[in-house]
């Protein structure tokens, strides 16, 4: 495999940039970051929870090479007795969250902790988390519709998105006509994100841009699928 296709994480071994595990993060908010030459970034700056790995899956019991990771604590007496007897099967202190990252079959399963450290500054990542709710919503707004026109004759349904189906023939709406309705809290994914700083005393990681969610929100970071990450 050439270098490009690559990544170097923490232990200096290379695994796949598409097959290495990501980390949760906690949304904090964006703010401008000055670069030495004065240019000025916008970025999103993340809160990464360290998680702990506490099983591993291979291709030969599973059917696919993944780690179980863990993160958040959490007291045994506030889990219901399904997930309590989950974490004594393996062994591990109970976790509030607990979730599951594609690995390739050359990844370093000495790393007990996916942290910050896993990611390079001026790495190419994805972000994944729930969109901001915006309720109930119009047209134009949620479909960027134009609406109707503004001039006489055109009674009060300027913002109506206007007929929604045909004649007697087919004599139906079809599904997925754009109209109104719930806008908001859908699994978005944004790919191809420039890491610009990071910190590792306090493990926060600036991103580049706008990510999906809200202020305090989780997020699941990943490396990017779509852009080589040349360490």
């Amino acid at each position: 495999m050439s270098d490009e296709k690559v990544k170097t994480i923490s232990g200096g071994k290379l695994i796949p940039a598409d097959l290495s595990p990501g980390v949760v993060a906690k949304k904090i908010g964006m703010t401008s970051y000055f670069e030495q030459n004065g240019l000025v970034t916008p970025v999103t700056v993340l809160k990464v929870l360290p998680a702990v790995i506490i099983d591993k899956k291979s291709k030969a019991s599973h059917g696919y090479d993944a780690v179980v990771v863990g993160y958040g604590n959490v007291k045994d007496k506030k889990l219901k007795k399904p997930a309590s007897g989950f974490f004594k099967k393996l062994g591990v202190e109970p976790l509030n969250k607990v979730k599951e990252f594609r690995v390739g079959q050359d990844y370093n399963h000495d790393l007990s902790v996916l942290d910050v450290s896993i990611f390079n500054e001026g790495q190419f990542v994805d972000v994944a988390g729930v969109s901001i709710g915006k309720g109930f919503a119009g047209v134009m707004k949620r479909h960027n519709f134009r609406g109707l026109e503004a001039s006489h004759g055109v009674s009060i349904s300027h913002r109506s998105h206007g007929s929604t189906g045909q004649r007697q023939d087919p004599g139906k709406v079809f599904k997925g006509k754009k109209m109104a309705g719930h806008m908001g809290c859908d699994n978005v994914t944004l790919q191809n994100l420039k890491i610009v700083k990071i910190d590792l005393e306090n493990s926060l990681l600036m991103i580049k841009g706008s990510v999906p969610g809200f202020k305090g929100g989780e997020l699941v970071i990943t490396n990017a699928r779509k852009k080589l990450n040349i360490s």
